[in-house]
């Protein structure tokens, strides 16, 4: 690449005119410097942002896997709690029969039969029907 030569002027010549040169001489050369360091700065942030949106995907992703995980639980739970409710209301019908055949004994024989009471759980939800057993809890059980 060749070079262009400017024709000398005076101020190639004057000295007044050179500490003006080596100035802006200088200046251009800070402002280029400066220019590198701040392409250099920005690129860096740049990279920076890159790999910010990735550690956040990836815990996006966990996240995300986490809440599919105890919502398959939830549901697992549900039907489990769904089938014992069933059950429970199966076993209270069965007791009202044998207590309704109870009765009939009753006034048949005339002999007096203790006839237990049947507990209302939706009446008195804090009154088990079983008896009472320790609830034993972790810390651990409460992470997916």
């Amino acid at each position: 690449m060749a070079t262009v030569q400017r024709p000398a002027s005076s101020s190639d010549s004057d000295p007044r005119y050179a500490n003006v040169d080596e100035r802006k001489r200088k200046r251009m050369l800070s402002n280029r410097e400066s220019a590198r360091r701040s392409r250099v700065r920005k690129q860096k942030q740049l990279e920076d942002l890159v790999n910010e949106v990735s550690a956040l995907q990836k815990d996006n992703g966990q996240l995300s896997e986490k809440i599919n995980i105890a919502t398959q639980r939830y549901m697992e739970m549900e039907n489990a709690n769904n089938v014992l409710r069933a059950q429970a209301m199966e076993l209270t019908e069965r007791l009202r029969s044998l207590n309704s055949v109870l009765h009939i004994v009753e006034e048949v024989s005339g002999f007096a039969v203790d006839i237990p009471e049947i507990p209302d759980p939706l009446m008195k939800p804090w009154h088990l029907p079983c008896p009472i057993q320790p609830i034993m809890a972790s810390a651990d059980m409460f992470e997916c």
